[in-house]
């Protein structure tokens, strides 16, 4: 299980402490870091349960941040937060790895509530590690795959990463990103943890119909 430590990374002193007491109160231990370099020197031999990161920061950026640390493979959910409402930043915020990106403009209430989310949604992506969700032609837009794409998707529903993936199957980390787009675009999911939630309630359907007692024959 992961624990129960929060890592705030901001430059803003008092948005900082801001969140810090929010987290506490809520029962979480904090750790917070005024710039990206010191909290990358600490993260690379310490994950916390989840980490906020802002997204501009002088110095060290928060996209940087995500790009040294490796965030698709960090072992924590990283989210990113900015007071900036900018869809190139979310879209680059999630290409490099972010798990979601927060608007600091939200209250108190709805910022926990999507760091426990993810925190949730990160453990049970983790222990999906073990068993891994098979894939069925009950996925929406399935039939719209082709077979790398399924291939890809396979890979996905096992927890691989884009690096584990390609080496499994023989191609760049850039390809797998490009199939993992077009997978997300002809599944409609909006988001790494909205597809796994795709794959896994197929898998639920297909289960529950194979365990549903046959009608009786007239």
């Amino acid at each position: 299980m992961l624990n129960s430590e929060i890592f705030i990374v901001d430059d803003d002193y008092d948005m900082r402490e801001a969140l810090s007491a929010i987290f506490r109160k809520e029962g979480y231990r904090t750790a917070a870091f005024a710039d990206g370099r010191s909290f990358v020197r600490l993260a690379r031999g310490q994950a916390p349960a989840c980490v906020l990161l802002d997204l501009c920061m002088p110095g060290m950026s928060g996209l940087e941040v995500l790009k040294d640390l490796d965030a698709r493979n960090y072992p924590a959910p990283i989210l990113m937060i900015s007071a900036q409402e900018d869809v190139l930043n979310v879209v680059q915020a999630m290409r490099n790895g972010a798990f979601d990106y927060i608007e600091k403009r939200l209250d108190a209430d709805a910022i926990v509530t999507r760091v426990v989310d993810a925190v949730e949604s990160w453990k049970q992506l983790r222990e999906r590690v073990e068993s891994p969700a098979p894939l069925s032609p009950a996925i929406r837009g399935y039939y719209q795959l082709t077979r790398r794409e399924r291939e890809v998707l396979a890979q996905i529903a096992a927890a691989s990463s884009n690096k584990e993936t390609a080496r499994n199957l023989g191609i760049s980390p850039r390809t797998v990103e490009i199939h993992r787009g077009r997978i997300m675009h002809k599944l409609g999911a909006k988001n790494s943890v909205d597809l796994m939630r795709i794959v896994m309630n197929s898998g639920t359907r297909r289960q529950e119909a194979a365990e549903r007692p046959s009608a009786p024959a007239p």
